[in-house]
């Protein structure tokens, strides 16, 4: 696939090199040029720095992954409320958190997804890859996870699906847009518990695989 990642930190450094090692072509581009070349130096394979605009155009998926605060200029950037993401597959991995604290920053009737939605007209939004820190994706020794996504476009989620396979995880639909907060929530559920040191795994009841019957 054609993958346009919007920011250079560390988890699209993470998600690019997965991505470029499974055989994708990466356009890599954020606020700084500088940056996004170095990044794309440094992961090697089918990646190139770019301007954000061009990193979007004929795009098969687009990471977001910059702050939430970040969203609406790398947006503008990428001229979305112009149509430009229009049909393609919108990864959103953003967390709408308060820093350390857990609790959502977006109204109560609404989601960080449904934002973005609105801010990239057209744009088939798919919430995920939202649970895990970077270092889930950039350390091979990693133990595979299940990553929860939901949206409403089949197509968005299929790709979506394939790009989870690809950074070597498992894939399970919640369900449509209207289930990101939810998702949201089970986010700042995790953060709040990891800055008081706890280990949300302690928190959450061991429910065991349910084996098929012969």
């Amino acid at each position: 696939m054609r993958i346009g990642i919007l920011g250079t930190g560390t988890l699209a450094a993470a998600l690019g090199g997965r991505w470029a090692r499974a055989g994708h072509e990466i356009a890599i581009a954020g606020r700084s040029l500088t940056k996004a070349r170095t990044l794309a130096d440094g992961l090697g394979g089918d990646v190139r720095a770019t301007a954000v605009p061009e990193a979007v155009i004929d795009a098969d998926a687009v990471l977001l992954a910059v702050a939430w605060t970040g969203v609406p200029d790398i947006l503008r950037s990428a001229q979305a409320s112009a149509g430009a993401l229009a049909e393609t597959t919108l990864i959103d991995p953003t967390n709408a958190v308060h820093h350390g604290v857990g609790v959502l920053q977006t109204p109560a009737d609404g989601s960080g997804a449904q934002h973005i939605a609105e801010l990239a007209p057209g744009a088939h939004v798919v919430k995920g890859f939202h649970l895990f820190p970077a270092e889930q994706w950039s350390d091979p020794a990693s133990p595979s996870v299940t990553v929860a996504i939901c949206g409403d476009h089949p197509h968005a989620l299929r790709t979506t699906e394939t790009l989870i396979r690809d950074a070597g995880a498992e894939a399970v639909v919640l369900g449509g847009l209207d289930r990101a907060r939810q998702l949201e929530e089970a986010a700042g559920f995790v953060i709040g518990l990891a800055f008081q040191g706890i280990d949300p795994r302690t928190a959450i009841p061991h429910i065991p695989t349910r084996v098929a019957a012969a």
